[in-house]
């Protein structure tokens, strides 16, 4: 789909937040044989004492989940955590063996797929975190009142994705009905602000922030249980590493269940080490509404996931939807949920 000619690009820096969260693939009968005997595998699941990793991620609150492994693993686990900016820089320092494991945005798995890179999701990282956002004095209630509006959105982002299927709902045509901005995340505020725009539709915590300094309210948000939902971004693995090592992947995704946990039962930990990145801990507790921090993946994640890259077809983002069902390898995940029963 092609923004139409009253799509202004403002000469900003973008950089790609994304999201900024069974239907199971199959599993070679072997890589499952090496998880129910360790013995048998020569990268059999280490022993805390023993565990040492590089993960990548965000330093935003609905991605941390990384910095809470050790704590999950206990004594002895060495997981050294290493915080990028953008997705996409992610998944490429995980080709390249730099990285173990890292986070990223469920398009950009998708966008990885549909080039036949090797790369698995075995579990999730964080659903929800975004909001529409208009103008606090604004007159719009509903968004069908967005026609004539200008929207501020960055291409190619889930955000994007969301924001065309609020209109579409609407009944609004994207090129006709609506001016499409091109501004980065980190300066929608003050476009707001200032007036530049209408609206916007961006990740936590900029949506909460816009509400906390006055100048903006939440509209609504993008989640529709027929179309992408929830999701947003997960850990993801190379194809390599889960032939070579599937015991580190089993004791990454087990540390991420847990620490998962431990964030959930424990959410004033988690703010305090999102606030440690330089965010306002109020501002934290604000976004933490719209934020879930998550690691299951169910049938209704996978279809929501299928509905996204047929949406980011249309978009032209892919060239072609990959095989999703195997995108993902839920054999670790499996695993990890024998041992919580």
């Amino acid at each position: 789909m092609k923004i139409g000619k009253k799509v202004i690009s403002l000469l900003m820096t973008g950089v790609l937040l994304g999201g900024l969260c069974a239907g199971c693939s199959p599993v070679k009968e072997g890589t499952k044989e090496q998880k129910k005997d360790p013995a048998a595998a020569q990268g059999a699941e280490p022993a805390a004492e023993n565990m040492k990793a590089t993960v990548g991620t965000w330093k935003t609150a609905q991605t941390l989940t990384p910095y809470f492994y050790e704590e999950a693993l206990g004594d002895g686990a060495v997981i050294e955590v290493k915080p990028f900016t953008n997705p996409g820089d992610q998944k490429t320092a995980l080709l390249a063996g730099s990285l173990d494991m890292t986070g990223t945005t469920i398009p950009t798995a998708i966008t990885a797929a549909s080039k036949g890179e090797p790369v698995k999701v075995v579990v999730s990282l964080c659903n929800k975190c975004s909001a529409l956002v208009v103008g606090a004095e604004s007159k719009i209630e509903s968004e069908a009142d967005l026609k004539g509006k200008t929207i501020a959105y960055v291409p190619g982002t889930m955000h994007h994705v969301l924001l065309l299927d609020v209109l579409k709902r609407a009944g609004l045509d994207p090129d006709k009905d609506v001016t499409l901005v091109r501004i980065d995340f980190f300066d929608m505020g003050q476009a707001l602000s200032d007036g530049t725009i209408d609206a916007f539709l961006s990740g936590e915590p900029y949506p909460s922030q816009a509400v906390k300094d006055g100048y903006g309210r939440i509209l609504s948000y993008p989640y529709f249980d027929d179309s992408i939902g929830t999701i947003n971004a997960g850990m993801i693995v190379t194809e390599d590493t889960i032939e070579k090592n599937p015991g580190l992947v089993q004791s990454l995704v087990n540390a991420h269940i847990k620490a998962t946990q431990l964030m959930n039962s424990d959410t004033d930990a988690w703010l305090e080490k999102a606030a440690s990145f330089g965010t306002d801990k109020a501002l934290l507790e604000a976004s933490a509404k719209n934020i879930e921090l998550c690691w299951d993946i169910d049938e209704q994640y996978i279809q929501n996931t299928k509905n996204l890259a047929q949406q980011m077809l249309e978009l032209g983002m892919i060239d072609t939807v990959p095989d999703i069902d195997a995108m993902f390898d839920l054999s670790f995940l499996e695993q990890a949920k024998e041992g919580l029963q």
